[in-house]
């Protein structure tokens, strides 16, 4: 994953960027990621939505963690 490629808009939105194009993917209520790009509407999967989530665990990782007393 290339760093600058996928843009966090707020609220669940995600700019990235991929090899043919700009794609938006969302994140529902219940946390299922969807692509605007062609592969994710056949395959219901694709590298733009790969990228946020490995994006969204990287920063989840990177939270400190507060120590219980």
């Amino acid at each position: 994953m290339e760093s600058g490629r996928v843009e966090s808009l707020g609220g669940g939105v995600y700019n990235v960027v991929g090899d043919h194009g700009t794609y938006t993917v969302v994140q529902d209520y219940t946390g299922k990621l969807n692509c605007s790009c062609p592969g994710f509407l056949q395959k219901a999967m694709c590298s733009h939505v790969t990228a946020v989530m490995l994006m969204t665990k990287v920063k989840r990782r990177r939270k400190p963690r507060q120590n219980k007393v």
